[in-house]
């Protein structure tokens, strides 16, 4: 099977592939960003990089069998401005149709942000087929809904593995089942005064605080309260309070009081834990600054989502 894939970024398509066993004859990738391009080829050291996707000649190219990328989203994200495709980058969208219609590749994926009625209607026009909506909450710890156009046939929505934020920590706890969604300007938390405390992007804390309550904790052979780093779930979860209020005592809550936010020690997701919240393998994206990792991962596919899409083409490869 020969693919080509459109702003592909650090490869997330071909680590799904991968995962899943599909062989591959030949994939060619059109990206412009020295990181990204760096990172992919040290993972895959074959892949055939083609530069800017405006810049493709599809007479050029052999027959593609599958087509994909997630053309840029700044246009129609509601975290934009939402010029759509006034947006430059939106307008990438049409070198993605104009690949498409020259290539005529048997399967597609087109991969977006959810976005403006409108504009999603005007894909869903053009591709032909309606976009399916999933979370990859159900296959990670991240918060992270996306939109996708493809005609491989889809077995519904990926099972929920129910995995939590605690699940992909590296030390430490949060306070929360699953971050928010990860994004190319997750770097800049470094200032941690005007993005993360504005925000609270992430609470995830260096230790447990003090004070802090722990719920869900369950008891080992002898009665024993076990500690928080565990593998048993559910995994146990903070209780913060943030009103300096303790809540009622009694001769039973010993334990029970909560962490206020004057005693938080706080940081920012690791790139190895924004790695996993992409379900991208720990260590993927070594060998370029941790800036340039943070910004990749944000703008890269949740690998085990594009896995789940990609499942239905497994019969037609093997």
């Amino acid at each position: 099977m020969n693919v080509l894939s459109l702003f592909d970024g650090m490869s997330c398509g071909q680590i799904a592939l991968d995962k899943l066993g599909i062989p591959v004859n030949k994939y060619f990738a059109a990206e412009i960003d020295k990181y990204a391009i760096q990172v992919a080829k040290s993972n895959y050291p074959e892949m055939i990089h083609l530069g800017d996707v405006r810049e493709i000649n599809p007479s050029k190219l052999p027959k593609i069998d599958l087509l994909i990328g997630g053309s840029p989203c700044q246009g129609f994200s509601f975290a934009g401005k939402q010029l759509n495709f006034d947006d430059p980058r939106s307008q990438l969208f049409f070198e993605y149709v104009r690949l498409l219609e020259a290539l005529k590749p048997k399967y597609f994926l087109l991969e977006n942000v959810k976005m403006k009625k409108e504009s999603e209607q005007v894909i869903t026009e053009i591709l032909g087929v309606e976009p399916i909506e999933i979370n990859s909450s159900l296959v990670s710890a991240q918060n992270r809904k996306r939109l996708y156009w493809t005609n491989i046939p889809v077995d519904g929505l990926p099972d929920d593995k129910g995995t939590a934020l605690s699940d992909v920590l590296e030390e430490g706890a949060t306070d929360r089942e699953k971050s928010y969604c990860i994004d190319a300007n997750y770097w800049k938390g470094g200032n941690l005064k005007s993005y993360f405390e504005k925000h609270r992007r992430q609470l995830v804390f260096h230790t447990e605080p003090k004070g802090a309550r722990i719920v869900n904790r369950r008891l080992d052979e002898r009665g024993k309260r076990q500690d928080y780093n565990t593998n048993i779930k559910p995994k146990p979860r903070l209780e913060l309070r943030y009103d300096d209020k303790a809540g009622c005592i009694t001769t039973v809550q010993k334990d029970s009081v909560v962490a206020f936010e004057k005693d938080m020690h706080w940081r920012k997701l690791t790139v190895t834990e924004c790695e996993r919240l992409q379900t991208v393998p720990d260590g993927y994206t070594c060998g370029v600054s941790n800036t340039q990792r943070y910004k990749m991962l944000g703008n890269g596919w949740t690998v085990d989502v594009i896995k789940h899409i990609f499942e239905g083409l497994k019969e037609e490869t093997l």
